[in-house]
């Protein structure tokens, strides 16, 4: 499976993104709970070299939270701190934003301890698109200053946004790599909405989903529709759900089309229960 999606403005955002790197002193990485792995662009790595650089672990109030904290730990071990977090919840924002206060009053005052002079301390919010790097800006600073939305690639241009007298934010476009071929991290990313719908059909998606589910998360999905043979292909567990459900077509067939919409749909929205979709490394 190769995805190619890079629209243009990816690539100007990322020539932007690479001049204004030395701008920052510190990296907020936010990445999807559910997906840590598949959620990471590969190309930050080489473009935030030798920058403090903290992952938040976003949306985790739909995330397994066990798997959630294996994530938290595996992190650390690699000598990264994560911190999970819901953006919408002002209590977890809060929390987070005082983590993030302590570490910008730590460069503050080696500053002023080094240089003599009081300095601004800037942060980059980074991610791939549609992890939440709005909403988290907007949690953070106590206002609606960055534009939201629930579609992928929302936000187009990089803008300063002031969260306190020595500490300023940068929210940065969604920012995906030119071509996606690892099959699981392409549908991974199609799961839980960070790449437009139209790139992958949605009932082929559904049916992975299933194929996914049915090995892993079995009781989400029968929870949620009723009773149903897991042990069927995909697209027959999405045909069953269908009949289930009532979203049949005027002549009795099932609509597929209609119902892999609800079923991925409530897998974003967390309506199947607290999922994760993937687990640290065994090493």
């Amino acid at each position: 499976m190769n995805i190619n999606w890079y629209p243009g403005h990816m690539a100007k955002s990322k020539r932007l993104m690479a001049n204004s790197v030395r701008l920052v002193d510190m990296i907020l990485e936010i990445r999807d709970a559910r997906v840590p792995i598949s959620s990471a662009n590969p190309d930050f790595d080489d473009l935030f070299t030798h920058k403090y650089r903290m992952i938040i672990l976003n949306k985790s109030d739909v995330a397994d939270p066990t798997i959630t904290k294996d994530w938290v730990d595996w992190f650390s071990m690699q000598g990264i701190k994560a911190i999970p977090v819901n953006s919408l919840d002002s209590a977890e924002i809060s929390r987070l934003k005082s983590d993030i206060k302590k570490i910008a009053d730590k460069f503050h005052r080696e500053t002023i301890e080094k240089k003599g002079i009081r300095k601004v301390v800037r942060g980059m919010v980074t991610g791939i698109p549609n992890v939440g790097k709005s909403a988290f800006i907007n949690g953070i600073a106590g206002a609606n200053k960055a534009k939201t939305g629930n579609k992928p690639g929302v936000t187009r241009i990089n803008q300063w946004i002031r969260v306190d007298s020595y500490l300023e934010l940068m929210d940065t476009p969604g920012l995906l790599w030119p071509k996606l071929d690892n099959r699981e991290v392409a549908l991974n990313l199609v799961f839980s909405r960070t790449i437009k719908e139209e790139i992958l059909d949605i009932e082929e998606a559904a049916h992975y989903f299933l194929e996914k589910a049915k090995n892993e998360f079995p009781e989400a999905i029968t929870a949620r529709y009723g009773k149903l043979d897991m042990q069927k292909k995909g697209h027959e567990i999405l045909e069953g759900i269908c009949y289930k459900k009532g979203w049949i077509k005027s002549k009795g067939a099932p609509d597929f089309k209609r119902g892999s919409k609800h079923l991925l749909g409530d897998f974003q929205q967390g309506r199947l229960g607290r999922i994760s979709l993937e687990s640290p490394p065994e090493a």
